[in-house]
This record gives structure tokens, C-alpha cells and sequence, in this order.
């Protein structure tokens, strides 16, 4: 009578267990009873032989892979996968050393789709518990990213707020020697009006500080009014007219279809925002260079281009520089200057911005083919803002339609 592939292996189980004790047990670890779990192993191999159903080790397989270290699972350690392909391989060569040919293929052959289920199940098994890790680790850095972030933001706020008090302390007093210095002492005149120009530098970079921390918590109000472009253009340029000239540099605003258009925005935000770009765009030109403001009208919009003729930006770093304190560079080459050629800053200009221009309902990117101080390509900043046929204030709409009769 032929033996079956379920009484082959009962015959070679004892010396397919022990070859499997000595060369597993010692570095193994699925389990602190490794023994016990082989064995579990191998009752649930006979099991899915004599059934021929070989999801009978499915339930095994699974817990060893849950019983991954938090090391492994770090790693990306396939440690149960590693243990069944040894397994197969003790299984072939116990079989071939302790059977004779006739009843080794039969088993082997019997084995070959049990082992492939297995197989494909600890695969499976290993990728769902490495990609339930990673989403857990994904959410935990996350959560820390958002805890760093606020705490980054609170800090300043209340940096900020705490600045503005001993500054006005600071400002108020030079203010009060430069009225009680006589008009003859023109040298101590000219060092308390130094003081006044680092009181205006400071005064400046701690609204910065404060706006970017309302644009973070969604403080910020906007006082929207109708808004020609094509005047606040016009006072931008004015104002910046003595800057151009120390960098003899050019600044042209070309009129462009929907430069006329009257917006509904804050002004004074507005403004800001562009003062912030085309300042942007003088510090990274080069002496000589140029500026240039263009647009054109889209479905709902109107497009604003500042393009410049200065050194260009990275695509890695496109996004880097509307992020607050963005720096590129060492921070350690860092100097300070508002308008001198890539003179430094806190990083805080282009994210107000771009905070300022969201809060319109618009958008605020930059394109650039790259970083080059010798060739400047030169960068574009493309500023998207709604054309809005009213105002969003109720009582301000109310009072502009009576103005309009």
C-alpha cells in the first residue's frame, strides 16, 4: 500500500525537527520558546498536508509577525520571512538525507504550495504591519512637527509683544535728548539720530514678528476698500525711488489690462505685500539691474509679475524662501541689510506676504530657472488676486453703493 505525502512527513518529522532546533533556536528569537513554537510549526504543517488546505498556518504566521521588535519594525527587519525561507531549505535537505527519492519528491512536491501560501502570507503579513509602523511614526512626527511649529509661533508672539514696550521705552527717550540737545552739537545730534535708525529697524522687524504670528494663528483682520492697482503701483515706485538709485537700479511698472481694475482689498496689506516682493527682488539684483512689474487679466482674477534680473532661485528651494526665518545659504555668512545685494533678513518678508495675499482669497509663487550670481536668470514672482464685484462687509458695501448714486 503507497504511503501518502502527510505519512512521509510524520516519518521524517523527528529529524527534520531536530536539524531544525540546532540550526534556528540559537539567534532565531520569534519567541522566548522557540522550541515550542517550532513545533506549533510543524503540527500545523501536518495539519495543512493532510487537508491540503494551507491557510491552516496563517494564524501562526500572523503572531510571529506581530512579535517583531520595535527595532525591527524600525529597520524594515523581514525576520519571519528570513526564518520560513531557512525552514523550506531545511525542509529540501532533510528530506532528500533522510528519505528515499521515491518518497522525497512526493513530499516535497506536496510541501511546495503550502510553503508558497506561507510565503505569500508572512509577505503580506510583514508589509502591513511595516506600513501600519510608518503611518504611526508619519502621525507622530506630524503631531511633533505641529507642536514645534506652535510653540515656534507663540514664542513670537510673546517675543514680540515683550520687544515693544522697552523699545518704546528706548524711543521715547532719544526723542526727548534730541529735543534737549542744542542745535549746535551736531556730532551728538548725528549719534542719537543713529539711535533712531536702529529704534526704526527694530520697530519694523518686531511688527514683522508680530504679523507673521497673526497670519499663523489666523489673527490677522483684513479692512477690505476699493483699491486701484495701478495707483498703489505708482506709490510703490515712488517710494522705493531713492532705494533704486543707491543700487542704480530700474524699476518699471508697464500698464497692463487690468491694472485699472478697482479691487476690493485692504490697502495698506495690499501694500505691504508687494513692498515686500519688489524689495525682495532689489536685494537679490545685482547694481544695474532691473525690475519689472507686468499682468494680465484671468477668469475671476487679475495677475500680478514681479521679475527681476537678479540671481535666481533654486527649484529645491522655491518653496524654502516662503517659509518663516527661511534662510538659504550658512546662516553663518549672515549680515544684515534691508536693501544692499543679498544683504540678509529674519525671513519673515516673503511669508507675510504670501499669508497676506491667502488671506485675499489669492495665491503667491515664484518661478525661477535656477541659482547663478554670474549668469542671473533671474526669478518671477507671480501674485494671483480675486476680482471681487462686492465688498465682503456688509456695511461697507451698503456705504459704497450710496456713494455711487
Amino acid at each position: 500500500m503507497d504511503m501518502t505525502p502527510h505519512a512521509y512527513f510524520q516519518t521524517l518529522r523527528p529529524a527534520l525537527q531536530k536539524r531544525a532546533s540546532t540550526a534556528l533556536a540559537q539567534g532565531a528569537g520569534v519567541r522566548k520558546d522557540f522550541l515550542g513554537e517550532l513545533n506549533k510549526f510543524f503540527d500545523l504543517l501536518e495539519q495543512a498536508l493532510l487537508s491540503g488546505n494551507p491557510s491552516h498556518l496563517d494564524s501562526l504566521l500572523q503572531e510571529w509577525t506581530s512579535a517583531r521588535t520595535q527595532s525591527d519594525l524600525q529597520e524594515g527587519e523581514r525576520n519571519v520571512t528570513a526564518l520560513l525561507n531557512q525552514l523550506i531549505q531545511l525542509t529540501s535537505e532533510a528530506a532528500r538525507e533522510n528519505l528515499p527519492a521515491a518518497e522525497a519528491l512526493p513530499l516535497i512536491g506536496a510541501l511546495t504550495p503550502i510553503y508558497l501560501h506561507a510565503t505569500e502570507r508572512v509577505t503580506t503579513y510583514e508589509n502591513e504591519t511595516r506600513l501600519n509602523y510608518l503611518q504611526t511614526e508619519i502621525d507622530r512626527l506630524q503631531k511633533k512637527a505641529e507642536r514645534l511649529d506652535r510653540s515656534k509661533s507663540n514664542f513670537i508672539s510673546v517675543a514680540a509683544h515683550e520687544f515693544k514696550t522697552p523699545l518704546t521705552l528706548v524711543e521715547g527717550y532719544a526723542a526727548m535728548i534730541t529735543e534737549l540737545l542744542p542745535p549746535e552739537l551736531q556730532q551728538i545730534h548725528n549719534l542719537v539720530q543713529g539711535i533712531h535708525n536702529g529704534i526704526h529697524r527694530l520697530r519694523a522687524l518686531v511688527d514683522d514678528m508680530i504679523d507673521v504670528s497673526q497670519i499663523d494663528n489666523n489673527l490677522m483682520s483684513l479692512n477690505p476698500q476699493p483699491v486701484w492697482l495701478n495707483r498703489t503701483l505708482n506709490l510703490l515706485q515712488a517710494e522705493l525711488e531713492s532705494t533704486l538709485k543707491q543700487r542704480k537700479q530700474s524699476l518699471q511698472v508697464h500698464p497692463f489690462e487690468g491694472s485699472k481694475e478697482l479691487l476690493f482689498a485692504d490697502p495698506e496689506r495690499l501694500y505691504q505685500a508687494l513692498k515686500n516682493i519688489v524689495s525682495n527682488a532689489i536685494k537679490y539684483t545685482p547694481d544695474g539691474g532691473r525690475i519689472e512689474v507686468d499682468g494680465r487679466i484671468l477668469p475671476g482674477f487679475v495677475e500680478i509679475t514681479i521679475s527681476d534680473t537678479g540671481i535666481g532661485i533654486d527649484p529645491e528651494n522655491q518653496e524654502v524662501i516662503f517659509e518663516k526665518f527661511g534662510q538659504l545659504g550658512s546662516v553663518l555668512l549672515h549680515s544684515s541689510g534691508k536693501t544692499k545685494f543679498k544683504g540678509g533678513g529674519p525671513g519673515l518678508g516673503l511669508p507675510i506676504a504670501k499669508g497676506i495675499v491667502e488671506m485675499h482669497g489669492g495665491s503667491l509663487w515664484v518661478e525661477s530657472p535656477g541659482y547663478d550670481e554670474i549668469a542671473c536668470p533671474g526669478s518671477t514672482f507671480h501674485l494671483l488676486l480675486p476680482l471681487r464685484q462686492g465688498m465682503e462687509e456688509n456695511k461697507l458695501a451698503k456705504f459704497f453703493s450710496v456713494l455711487q448714486r
